[in-house]
Parts: C-alpha cells; sequence; structure tokens
C-alpha cells in the first residue's frame, strides 16, 4: 500500500486546532515569533501527543503584523540562530509534555525563500542538524531546502500543497495572483491525490511527495483535511508519520 504524511500547521492563533489533530498525521507548531505563544505551544503539544500525532517545530521569522509572510533580509548567521532558538523553545515545552520533535518546518517567507536561496537554506539545515541530526527537515518539493538538508546529512521529506497553485518550476504561486489559492474542497482534495500520485513537475524534474499540508490557519481547514484525507484513503494511501 501506498503512504503518504498529511501535516498541518498549527499553533498559529486559529480556532481549528483541536479539531484538525484526527484528520492529520503531523502537525507543525508555530514557535512564538511569527505566531503562537508559550501556551499555545504547550496546549497543541498536548492535543497531539492525545491523537498520536508527529510534532514538528515550525519557525517563521519574528513579523507577527505580515504573519510570517514578509521576507526579512537577515544574514545567514541570524538565520541560523533565529531556526535554533525556536526550535529549542517548542523542544523544551516538548520534553516537559514527554513529546519528541520530528521534524522541522520552516513557515511563509523563511519557507519560500529557502526554496530558491541556497545559502539561506543551508543554514536552515545547520540549525536543524545543530539541535539534532535525527529531525526530518521538510520542505517544498525539489527545492534548494530539500538540496541542503540532504547534503547535510539530514533526512528530508518533499512537501505538497493541496490548496495551492504552482509555478512551471515548481515553486508557489504568489498568493496575490489568480488561482494561487484553491477554495474548493472538491479542487483540493483532487489537487492532493493528483500531488500524492504524480508528485510535483519541478522544470524537467518530476519530484514524488512525501508530505501534503493543510494550512491550519484557512477558514475551510478542517473541511479540507477530511476531504483530502477521505480521497487520499480512497484511492489506496494510507496515512502515516513522517
Amino acid at each position: 500500500m501506498r503512504t503518504i504524511d498529511l501535516n498541518c500547521d498549527l499553533g498559529e492563533g486559529a480556532s481549528n486546532d483541536q479539531a484538525l489533530m484526527p484528520l492529520i498525521t503531523s502537525a507543525n507548531v508555530a514557535c512564538g515569533l511569527h505566531a503562537g505563544d508559550a501556551h499555545t505551544m504547550t496546549r497543541t503539544l498536548r492535543w497531539a501527543r492525545q491523537h498520536g500525532v508527529a510534532v514538528g517545530a515550525h519557525p517563521g521569522y519574528a513579523d507577527r503584523e505580515h504573519f510570517g509572510r514578509r521576507e526579512l533580509d537577515l544574514s545567514v548567521p541570524e538565520i541560523e540562530s533565529l531556526v535554533l532558538f525556536q526550535i529549542g523553545a517548542l523542544a523544551v515545552l516538548a520534553r516537559a509534555e514527554g513529546v519528541t520533535l520530528s521534524h522541522v518546518k520552516p513557515h511563509g517567507a523563511l519557507y519560500n525563500q529557502a526554496a530558491r536561496d541556497r545559502a539561506l537554506a543551508t543554514a536552515i539545515a545547520r540549525a536543524v542538524r545543530g539541535f539534532s541530526r535525527e529531525v526530518i527537515l521538510v520542505g517544498l518539493a525539489g527545492s534548494a531546502l530539500i538540496e541542503a538538508g540532504a547534503e547535510a546529512g539530514l533526512r528530508v521529506a518533499n512537501e505538497g500543497f493541496p490548496d495551492r497553485g504552482y509555478n512551471p518550476d515548481g515553486t508557489l504561486m504568489s498568493r496575490a495572483l489568480p488561482g494561487a489559492v484553491h477554495e474548493n474542497a472538491e479542487a483540493v482534495a483532487a489537487n492532493a491525490v493528483r500531488l500524492a500520485t504524480e508528485g510535483i513537475l519541478a522544470g524537467a524534474r518530476r519530484v514524488s511527495v512525501d508530505t501534503l499540508c493543510i494550512h491550519g490557519d484557512g477558514p475551510h481547514a478542517v473541511e479540507f483535511a477530511q476531504a483530502v484525507r477521505a480521497a487520499l484513503q480512497a484511492h489506496g494511501f494510507e496515512l502515516q508519520l513522517l
């Protein structure tokens, strides 16, 4: 049977987190800078433990005003410290809850920059490796972040987004463009099956997808997760932790 992970960005202040937990296999928990706080992180960790969901750190830029979706001009050493700091903050709370972090997935602008900027991607990979060589680095399928993670000796997971449109080179379309964000559950579910089955065409390469993301802050997050989960299972996929 084919397997795939279904992840969700959580702990970002949306009201869907608890309802999403039974539907997913991995949770990316905001670490307090782009969103979230210590209490939200702890609560999310407890829900994940209750439902047997794998937990990963979701570090982003310290830019709450723009939800971490504005690109910032930080140096490579600053990026490395920023990411390691956030992983460590979540790890301390996780340890108190009896939870071990399984992965790291950057958030928003940091994620998208790392998909194309190898120096920035390498800084993130170094931060993850500095925390633990056992942690999986999640990045846009076929991106510079995946390459940097593999080069650093980390396990990597190629990620796909059922609710997003793609450019021909395999990068995500700008949210400002028409068709960049899908709003229909049926279309999102069909896209999830296509990504899981065919992977992503990144230029001349076709890259397999290891994990699919549902954005937990979206107004239709629960509906999308239900639809994606059902569609994947109907097409013979078993949902499995990273």
